[in-house]
């Protein structure tokens, strides 16, 4: 590469077409400008601790439906602190929601997640916001659905962490179904 330059083969009859250009900066290189969540997180807090700056809520727009009207729901993951924050999952399937104790409202398995693990990032003092809807209604087979019964229905929320409820790491809020 030296010869070229040496040469002056890029400066051929006075086109500058092909020659590289000069820029002289005038601002200095800013190297690291962002660092993955993921990286901070590891460096500056310790695993054990990073749930605790987490919240973890669940919502419904009322407390009483009509049989067969459909309950949608709201779920809120936040980081309250000013710095990212990464928790470590048990899997790729990051948080659930569960219906009575059955995840997604059903009796059944309903997926078989890998046995990797998981992170669920969170930037800076960020919300996530997640929009669901419950049709009142239970998976009993994989293809057979029951209607829920009049009463009171728990609607719950959990990342999927170990030992989430002990880490204040799940909600749930309690509808009422009625006739």
């Amino acid at each position: 590469m030296r010869r070229i330059y040496e040469s002056n083969a890029l400066h051929r009859d006075d086109e500058e077409a092909h020659a590289p250009s000069k820029k002289e900066r005038r601002t200095k290189l800013q190297a690291l400008r962002s660092v993955p969540s993921s990286t901070l997180s590891d460096l500056l807090i310790p695993r054990r601790f990073r749930h605790l700056p987490v919240s973890v809520s669940v919502e419904t727009s009322d407390d009483e439906y009509e049989v067969g009207e459909p309950v949608p729901f709201r779920v809120t993951l936040r980081n309250r602190l000013p710095v990212p924050i990464s928790i470590p999952t048990v899997s790729p399937l990051l948080w659930e929601w569960t219906v009575d104790g059955n995840v997604e409202a059903a009796e059944v398995p309903i997926r078989d997640p890998p046995d990797e693990e998981g992170q669920l990032s969170f930037d800076r003092g960020e919300r996530k916001e997640f929009q669901k809807r419950w049709d009142q209604l239970f998976r009993v087979s994989d293809s057979e659905w029951e209607p829920a019964g009049v009463g009171t229905h728990t609607i719950g929320v959990a990342i999927n962490a170990t030992d989430a409820e002990k880490r204040g790491l799940t909600d749930e809020t309690t509808v009422r179904i009625v006739r």
